[in-house]
């Protein structure tokens, strides 16, 4: 008996450390509505101010999924910042999980989309733990990123449009809206392509924050025709992006961002795009 309280203390102490050297935690970031939002924050090594990096999750296809979801890692991508010395903080937005509330990102209808607010909804969250986390005492107010994959990389697209002061650049993987939804013939596609390219060329209209592009060729959500299309409407509307365009990942390249093995894959275009900000 003593032998296992001993053991069960042992790996109590042995949790507590990897928690303290992990220098993660669970924080509420206050947002519209009155809304907490859920966050997980990572921290590297040392007290003084490191430049933050928020990371935003994407939307699941099934709506039953959203009050289901949990406070998003994204681990290899989240690891990556950290160990180059950002301070991540990955929110979950409105109407997802235990963060609650009315989920504002909804665009109406799969024939008449209004994916131009839907993203603008997700960027007020984005806005948000942009605030809230420039206001610890660990965070450095300048060289911010932000980071989107699938509904949240369209949502960083949103914000881009915004110029948010001390953000150097964004990161949009895989980022659109209205993908796998029930067809009228019974398939699975995307809601009015044309409205996500439009809608792009909205947001780039107003955003001069340089942007990454990061598309695979097997996305099942937004093929590579459709990503392009939106990134030239994007730029041609005066938006200040650069479009990477990937090979193949795994079965459905659509996952990229939040794979452990993706990272071999993204890491090169990301370090290059992080080379070039002031």
């Amino acid at each position: 008996m003593k032998l296992r309280i001993l053991v069960a203390l042992l790996a109590l102490v042995v949790a507590g450390e990897a928690a303290a050297q992990s220098r993660e935690q669970i924080v509420k970031i206050p947002a519209a509505g009155g809304v907490s939002m859920i966050a997980n924050v990572m921290r590297p090594p040392g007290e003084d101010k490191k430049p933050l990096v928020i990371i935003n999750h994407g939307s699941p296809a099934d709506g039953s999924q959203r009050a289901k979801m949990t406070p998003p890692r994204y681990s290899g991508l989240s690891s990556w910042f950290v160990s180059r010395g950002y301070v991540v903080v990955l929110p979950l937005r409105r109407g997802y999980g235990e963060t609650g509330g009315t989920w504002a990102e909804a665009y109406g209808p799969c024939q008449n989309p209004d994916y131009y607010n839907a993203g603008l909804q997700g960027a007020s969250d984005i806005k948000a733990a942009l605030d809230y986390m420039r206001s610890q005492p660990y965070v450095a107010a300048d060289r911010s990123l932000v980071v989107g994959q699938s509904a949240g990389g369209w949502a960083t697209l949103a914000f881009s449009s915004q110029n948010p002061a001390g953000v150097s650049g964004m990161i949009d993987f895989a980022g659109g809206r209205g993908g796998h939804q029930k067809m009228s013939d019974g398939s699975l596609g995307n809601c009015t392509p044309n409205a996500l390219v439009s809608a792009a060329g909205k947001y780039g209209s107003t955003a001069r924050v340089p942007t990454l592009w990061i598309y695979t060729a097997n996305d099942s959500f937004f093929e590579p025709s459709l990503a392009k299309r939106m990134f030239e409407a994007y730029n041609a509307a005066g938006g200040k992006g650069t479009y990477r365009p990937l090979g193949a990942f795994g079965s459905d390249g659509h996952g990229l961002a939040g794979s452990d093995s993706g990272v071999a894959m993204w890491q090169g275009p990301v370090s290059e795009f992080l080379a070039t900000l002031k």
